[in-house]
């Protein structure tokens, strides 16, 4: 999730409030409860439902195991999250926990950081999203209450930063697993990457794709991420883990790209000719496909990247 900019976050205040609260009256909201494998020695959060900011927003995470030990594939929203992952990888594996992937700079992927440094682990992320890392953190680290997050979701959180960046592509060898770590271009941030495991055709994205959930687009370059979403599609995986929802698959690359197709086209119709958010959204709601998690995004959306002065 991307900085909130001062204007709308009386706005968004109300919405996730809302948005609690429908959650509330329909049950507890399900966040994955363990890693599911994916595929040999390759596990991750996936698919959770009633996303909310106690639950990261949804956002998928995992681990992939070699002989020599452990990369992490994100860390979550808050140091809180990052236990509960650290003690379900260590009900798969015991081997150390030797680098972190950042697929890219917002809260509810990086935010967990520290609690992997504290075991050591070296944090990476693509060079563009370290600045912006550096640039925003501290502002969304104050300012969690404008995400829905109590004090008590983000106590003993610490922001940890990437210790190596790179700029295209690097691998990281496990001694018996090659992880590719991919910056194709912009997408979702201007750093987004991904990590790819050729020999079990298993492709971490992170925000790159969305799957059933309405994506965060305020601070993505559209143009660019239809073609990376191209390039995505061209990557020779069975299995594809989204930034958020279940294991995906080629069909749900194109109903990605048709998303932000229909919402940027009809975003900028709208917004030429009102600066009315709610309204805006309500018509945009109504042209795209049917996703079932974080609709209030849309309107965020409206707001931040359509609407921004």
């Amino acid at each position: 999730m991307k900085s909130i900019h001062e204007k709308g976050v009386r706005t968004i205040l109300l919405l996730i409030t809302v948005c609690l609260f429908l959650y509330g009256s329909a049950g507890h909201a399900w966040a994955a409860d363990r890693l599911t494998k994916i595929a040999e020695n390759v596990y991750a959060y996936v698919g959770t439902k009633k996303a909310s900011p106690s639950n990261s927003f949804g956002a998928n995470a995992g681990i992939i195991i070699g002989r020599d030990g452990i990369v992490v594939v994100d860390t979550l929203i808050s140091a809180k999250e990052a236990d509960r992952f650290i003690k379900d990888i260590r009900a798969v594996s015991d081997k150390p926990i030797k680098y972190v992937v950042n697929t890219h700079s917002h809260l509810d992927h990086t935010f967990g950081n520290s609690e992997f440094s504290k075991l050591g682990a070296v944090i990476i992320s693509q060079e563009i999203d370290k600045k912006n890392m550096l640039a925003n953190g501290e502002a969304n680290l104050k300012k969690a209450a404008a995400y829905g997050l109590t004090d008590k979701d983000m106590e003993g959180t610490r922001l940890s930063y990437p210790s190596f960046t790179f700029s295209e592509k690097m691998e990281i060898d496990l001694g018996d697993q090659v992880i590719e770590l991919i910056y194709p271009r912009p997408s979702h941030t201007g750093g987004s990457i991904m990590a790819y495991l050729p020999d079990k055709k298993v492709l971490f994205t992170g925000d790159i794709l969305f799957t059933n959930y309405h994506p965060n687009i305020a601070s993505g370059d559209v143009d660019s991420w239809l073609k990376v979403l191209d390039t995505v599609a061209a990557v020779d995986a069975d299995k594809i883990i989204p930034g958020h929802g279940p294991v995906s698959g080629k069909k749900d690359i194109l109903d990605m790209k048709d998303y932000l197709v229909a919402f940027d086209k009809k975003a900028r119709e709208l917004a030429a000719v009102s600066g009315d958010a709610q309204y805006i959204a309500s018509e945009i709601k109504k042209a795209l496909p049917a996703r079932d998690e974080l609709d209030f995004l849309i309107v965020s959306n409206v707001q931040q990247k359509y609407l921004k002065k």
